[in-house]
């Protein structure tokens, strides 16, 4: 009878553990703040994958797009983003002394990452978006990401950065659209 004590707190700490388990579970969105967004995104997934309603959708024909969360961007070798950045200095640079002469183009050529991430909001590689982005029109974006790849630097991370199934294409195909 003296293990009773030890089996009865060893059950309660059994249970605590999963307790935040089974709390998370019932709040797929737990991160966000209970908002008039939050509640009509998880009604929407609730309607359509709740078998016998009316606005239910088979799992094989489902399909779900988030915009800049990383569902469309590859992550390695680099973002796309970040090569756009990287081949846009490449381009630039030579014919723009005042762009070459930046600390963080320089740094960003030089492959120096670790200073492109100083500072509390990763304030060079801030500057190098700022420096490739700004001023440039939705057109202008998407001329540059058409543009064949002989006419860039290609660190875009794709075997074929002009294949219209790439992601950077369909995603700009599709951008287009809206």
């Amino acid at each position: 009878m003296k293990h009773t004590p030890n089996l009865i707190i060893a059950a309660l700490i059994g249970a605590l553990a999963f307790t935040p388990t089974v709390a998370q579970a019932a709040d797929p969105l737990r991160s966000w703040n209970d908002t008039t967004p939050k509640k009509a995104i998880v009604a929407f997934v609730e309607k359509v994958t709740k078998e016998g309603s009316s606005d239910f959708v088979p799992p094989a024909e489902r399909m779900a797009v988030f915009d800049n969360d990383g569902t469309l961007w590859p992550e390695d070798p680099m973002p796309f983003q970040a090569a756009f950045v990287m081949d846009e200095l490449k381009r630039r640079a030579p014919n723009e002394p005042a762009l070459a002469a930046d600390p963080m183009v320089q740094a960003a050529l030089a492959g120096d990452i670790a200073k492109l991430l100083e500072g509390p909001h990763h304030d060079g590689l801030m500057r190098i978006v700022a420096l490739t982005h700004t001023g440039m029109t939705t057109e202008d974006f998407d001329s540059k990401i058409r543009a064949p790849a002989s006419a860039s630097s290609s660190t875009t991370p794709t075997p074929n950065a002009n294949s219209p199934t790439t992601p950077t294409r369909r995603a700009a195909a599709s951008s287009s659209r809206y």
